[in-house]
């Protein structure tokens, strides 16, 4: 998968990241980020102005130190004078704009990356493969064969990655191209007065500014390549532990959990420490250039100023004055770039892995069973009330999912609403207004009353604008799959596919619930609309037109109810022709 030029993300062919040209990843960057060319030269503008203005105030208050010992008349200095201030004041503040003009950029293009990268999510078919085994699927991009990508996987992806990836504006592009831009401001001035000391300049900027974020890449690279299946090791396990502590502990494979954690923590400290020699000579680098030039720049004046030997007259006071100091402010330019080298070797390994969220291939037996329910797919059958049934395994829910079109194209006016659905850590309100944006407080309200959390409600300080503190680990597992069917009931879609609504229910409030969503005349949703439910518990006397069983080998079969008569006829659902 590859970034198109608008933003999206296309499959592709690619190779490791180290192999991929660098300018290509940078365009890839480009694109992903969707950054703005006039925002990012007004940046870069501040930057050099600011760096400017220090560079300007090192070379005109060094002319003015040598001047002031020549003891001239106090107005042949005034305009020096008020010069040096005015680059002093002007230097801070175009470093703020800078800032401004470089964070507005960075949170843009994270803002515009997130997006796309959800788009990508929401279009892909990874999230629909399940492990077809007790051991988990492999993580793509952590040193493993393609396999199922884990929340941990995912969030360091659409989390930290898509960080990564903004940090090059701000650490990577504005201070690369103010770096060259001053570094041949810098040159040239020194130039007019020695060629030599300019040269001299020249090479140490590209130690430092080369050579230095060289080593500081290669670092970051040797240390990414480590750390990256330990970190989203780490992360996976620590959110598998979080989630599901509780039956960890009954099942006594908490403490492994743990220590599984504990050790790709410690696997990704210790490769990181490993990497940090080459840091260090990257660290060292900059202010070995900078004794280097400041020392080739002093010598240089020495022999054209010198009183014995060289060429007396040669240079002037101010001039050697600015041919030493002039290269201390030079440097302030390219002493960003080591960091930057390390953001972009980063940021080039996040590119990477969201570039591969859809590469990962589902386990042999998943695409067996998609392959059988996609070449021997049931239509949604006919009926206002519908229930699925059967064993754990057997494709209740790709069944569901494949009703809802996501297989291939999204059906509208149905919508899957899946049992593991998210609850948000903000109010209740807003986690309802996920199915329906302009959703009101007094419309919520009735919603939750209708699945029997209206005494829960009312238990709440705020009512429905109570925030639920740590999302679905605010509440208990029947609170939370009663405000997900709440959410699934204020949603606008025609039909709604139900994944499990009464699962982690008390075993009669969840049979009642069952029956009143299988009942169109109960009231819990509106008659004209088509509910299908997934259940493992269908209990007796329900209303369901129809009762779809989903057999262990993949057979699909209904259970077609005349309530006229009260009888049922068990046939085969017809398959579409293809």
């Amino acid at each position: 998968m590859s970034v198109r030029a608008d933003g999206v993300a296309a499959k592709t062919p690619g190779a490791a990241t180290e192999s991929v040209p660098l300018l290509g990843d940078l365009r890839r960057m480009w694109a992903l980020l969707e950054l703005s060319r006039w925002r990012v030269v007004v940046a870069v503008a501040w930057g050099v102005l600011a760096l400017g203005s220090g560079l300007g105030l090192a070379a005109l208050a060094a002319w003015l130190i040598a001047r002031a010992w020549q003891m001239p008349p106090v107005l042949d200095l005034s305009i020096a004078v008020v010069t040096v201030r005015a680059l002093g004041i002007s230097r801070g503040l175009c470093r703020y704009l800078e800032r401004l003009a470089t964070h507005d950029v960075a949170l843009r293009a994270m803002a515009t990356a997130r997006t796309s990268v959800y788009r990508t999510l929401a279009g892909s078919d990874f999230w629909l493969r399940r492990p077809s085994s007790g051991r988990r699927a492999a993580v793509v991009g952590a040193g493993r064969p393609n396999g199922q990508l884990r929340r941990g996987d995912l969030l360091v992806r659409i989390g930290s990655d898509i960080d990564d990836l903004g940090a090059v504006v701000v650490r990577v592009f504005v201070p690369v191209a103010v770096a060259v831009v001053l570094s041949a401001v810098a040159i040239g001035l020194l130039a007019t007065i020695s060629m030599a000391a300019a040269a001299i300049l020249a090479g140490a900027l590209a130690l430092s500014g080369v050579v230095a974020p060289w080593l500081s890449a290669k670092a970051a690279r040797d240390a990414e390549r480590a750390v990256r299946a330990d970190r989203a090791e780490f992360t996976a396990q620590a959110l598998t532990v979080l989630d599901h502590a509780a039956e960890l502990r009954v099942a006594g494979r908490l403490d492994a959990a743990l220590g599984a954690a504990t050790k790709a923590s410690r696997r990704a400290v210790a490769a990181e420490d490993a990497a940090a020699a080459r840091s260090a000579w990257s660290a060292a680098a900059t202010p070995l250039s900078i004794g280097v030039s400041v020392l080739g720049a002093l010598l240089i004046g020495i022999t054209l100023y010198g009183p014995s030997g060289g060429a007396p007259g040669a240079m002037t006071p101010m001039a050697l004055t600015v041919l030493v100091l002039l290269p201390l402010s030079a440097f302030e330019a390219v002493g960003p770039l080591p960091a930057a080298a390390q953001a972009l070797t980063t940021a080039r390994a996040a590119l990477r892995r969201l570039t591969e969220l859809d590469d990962a291939e589902p386990a042999p037996t998943d695409r067996a069973l998609e392959d059988v329910l996609l070449q021997q797919l049931p239509e949604l059958p006919q009926g206002r009330r519908i229930a699925v049934v059967g064993p754990s395994g057997a494709g209740k829910t790709t069944l569901l999912m494949a009703w809802a079109g996501l297989f291939d194209t999204p059906r509208p006016g149905v919508t899957f609403f899946a049992e593991d659905a998210h609850l948000f850590g903000t109010s209740v309100l807003e986690n309802l207004r996920v199915a329906r944006g302009d959703l009101t407080a007094a419309e919520a309200e009735k919603a939750l009353a209708r699945v029997g959390l209206g005494d829960w409600l009312d238990s709440l300080p705020k009512g429905v604008h109570s925030d639920l503190i740590g999302g679905g680990a605010a509440v208990s597992g029947g609170q939370r799959r009663r405000i997900l069917l709440a959410r699934a009931l204020v949603s606008p879609a025609r039909v709604l596919l139900l994944d499990e609504p009464t699962e982690h229910l008390e075993a009669d409030a969840g049979a009642e619930l069952l029956r009143e969503l299988l009942d169109a005349d109960s009231g819990l949703v509106e008659p004209d609309r088509i509910v299908v439910v997934v259940t493992h518990q269908l209990p007796p006397h329900h209303s369901a037109d129809v009762v779809v069983r989903v057999e262990a080998s993949a057979q699909v079969k209904a259970d077609f109810v005349d309530r006229a008569t009260h009888t049922s006829a068990l046939g085969e659902i017809p398959l579409p022709t293809r």
